[in-house]
């Protein structure tokens, strides 16, 4: 083991103890009982293991030539981290979607919960919930002390989940989760509703805090301006963008993907346009699914059917990749569907997780690219892929960033429809319609926080300048989504800048690197080895993929 290697894997296992929370999201075992100090002590003393590790990195030399690459991306992530911190960003951390609110709930969907050991060790998780979220409390005060305060729209909305978590009363997740714990003694059955009653109070408390103390603090301006959002757009991408001429290529795409709907929909609904092939879509019974149950076996059965179909013909997929879950979300989050990789042991599998919004009849059309994004070809696969990569566990667990895993998925989907698995035209419609949403994600995104104005000679609003109320219309009109989802959308754009951009932006890298590989090999190129060799190359930022893949293809 190298010096940088045994630097990235002792900054791991440090990390871990003091972000118990990602210990339980990355699978890494030993802090299953902890949760992680939000207070600003807590973000301080993982800065300054971050800072420590970064020093401690430059000051050793490679020695060997996978050293050359695990620097590079250990000094991204790391420096990444250590600006954002920098800005004093984490005083004002509150967000519908990725915030401590949220996380602090969310890692209890990834315990274990097969015997009384697993929730015994839950239970006593649990009890800590209302100092954790407390410390987190601290942090936002101290954030609205020194003139510091998340948008208003993001606070009533994290206002309105915490209501739906702590239960309004009656139910909520915390009772209904500890409800599942079936035959315990009853000794542990006392523990486990009294953290869940005290978890509940706890989020109702901190619901009430957010309405009466912080809301009246909370800034009125939603977009953070060019400077900030040019940072997080480097965060969540590693590499540098040139936003003006990102939001230009956003344009060009939608008018190539609206082309490509109009030529879907005449198999439809022909001569009647894409509203009216949606209607179609959305309406016929035979084309939907009813029942949240029949649909969560309906994916469950999709993800099974294509490993089994791509294993051995377009990939080699690892016996323990071969299981996948598909599982139906908690309510109260974001509409988007999404993926939790599986532990280090593999112990937990990959969970694909569907919010169902409270609908319980489910269109297909839309669903099966959305699947092959979240399990195979996409996340499933690529995270999967990399827990069992011969890398450092640096670059296993932490070295990606979300344009790399986020760009593989969106290119997962493009992948099946031309490897001939989204011929019917439904399913043709539903890719179209989801490389429309990511593709308005960069339009919108980039022109809310850096309030550009929409181009002249653009067939919506030409002139004006992007506002929340415009970006949910153009969203609404040009992705097809419904309008649930599309309001939850924006909200998920607000509060994480320069997120949203990275599917497409990531997908752009991806084909970027796959075109170069092909032209360097000319008719020695094979797709099945260069994602075979582009995976095993590992987790890194954008820029880094683009440099290293054009390797690939110099036989380096």
């Amino acid at each position: 083991m190298s010096a940088i290697t045994d630097l990235g894997d002792t900054y791991v296992e440090d990390l871990a103890a003091l972000h118990p929370n990602a210990a339980t999201s990355l699978g890494i075992a030993g802090h299953e009982d902890e949760l992680t100090d939000y207070s600003v002590e807590g973000f301080e003393a993982r800065d300054r293991l971050t800072r420590d590790t970064l020093a401690k990195l430059e000051a050793l030399a490679d020695e060997a030539d996978s050293d050359r690459i695990l620097r590079e991306v250990m000094r991204e992530a790391l420096t990444v981290d250590a600006e954002l911190h920098e800005t004093g960003d984490y005083l004002a951390g509150l967000n519908v979607l990725a915030s401590p609110m949220q996380g602090l709930r969310s890692t209890f969907d990834l315990m274990p919960t097969d015997d009384e050991s697993d929730w015994a060790t839950i239970a006593r998780r649990l009890a800590r919930l209302p100092e954790a979220l407390a410390g987190y409390r601290t942090t936002l005060e101290a954030g609205m002390a020194g003139g510091r305060a998340a948008a208003r729209r993001q606070v009533e909305a994290c206002v309105k989940q915490c209501e739906t978590w702590a239960g309004n009363g009656s139910g909520g997740f915390f009772a209904e989760f500890v409800g599942r714990s079936g035959d315990v003694s009853d000794g542990l059955r006392r523990d486990l509703d009294a953290a869940a009653t005290a978890a509940a109070e706890s989020y109702r408390a901190f619901g009430e805090f957010l309405r009466e103390t912080y809301l009246p603090h909370a800034g009125e301006r939603d977009g953070v301006g060019e400077e900030r959002y040019a940072r997080y757009a480097r965060s969540y991408n590693r590499c540098d963008l040139d936003l003006r001429e990102t939001y230009a290529w956003g344009w060009d795409e939608i008018h190539r993907i609206q082309r490509e709907m109009e030529e879907a929909a005449e198999q439809i609904a022909p001569g009647e346009g894409v509203e009216a092939a949606k209607h179609v879509l959305e309406t016929d019974p035979d084309r939907a699914i009813e029942g949240v149950e029949p649909f969560r076996q309906w994916m469950q059965d999709l993800q099974e059917r294509t490993i089994a179909d791509l294993n051995g013909t377009h990939f080699d997929i690892p016996e323990k990749l071969q299981r996948l879950e598909a599982m139906i979300a908690p309510p109260g989050g974001a509409l988007a569907m999404y993926y939790t990789s599986p532990s280090e042991d593999f112990s937990r599998p990959g969970r694909t997780w569907y919010p169902t919004g409270g609908k319980t009849r489910f269109p297909l059309w839309g669903e099966v690219s959305i699947a092959y994004h979240e399990g195979v070809p996409g996340h499933h696969l690529e995270r999967g892929n990399t827990r069992l990569l011969d890398l450092s566990r640096f670059q296993r667990l932490i070295g990606d960033c979300s344009g790399y895993v986020e760009g593989w998925a969106l290119y997962a989907e493009r992948l099946m429809g031309e490897l001939g698995y989204l011929e019917v035209p439904d399913y043709r419609m539903g890719l179209l319609a989801s490389q429309a949403l990511r593709t308005v994600r960069v339009i919108i995104d980039i022109g809310m926080h850096m309030e550009l104005a929409i181009p002249d000679g653009q067939p919506f609003h030409p002139g004006e300048v992007w506002t929340p109320v415009l970006g949910d219309e153009f969203a609404r009109t040009r992705s097809h989504f419904p309008p649930d989802f599309i309001a939850s959308e924006i909200d998920r754009y607000l509060g994480l800048p320069g997120q949203a951009i990275s599917y497409k932006v990531g997908e752009r890298y991806w084909l970027a690197a796959r075109e170069e590989a092909r032209r360097s090999l000319g008719d020695a190129f094979d797709l099945t080895t260069f994602h075979r060799e582009a995976l095993a190359m590992g987790p890194m930022g954008l820029g880094l993929l683009a440099q290293e893949s054009a390797r690939l293809g110099d036989g380096a």
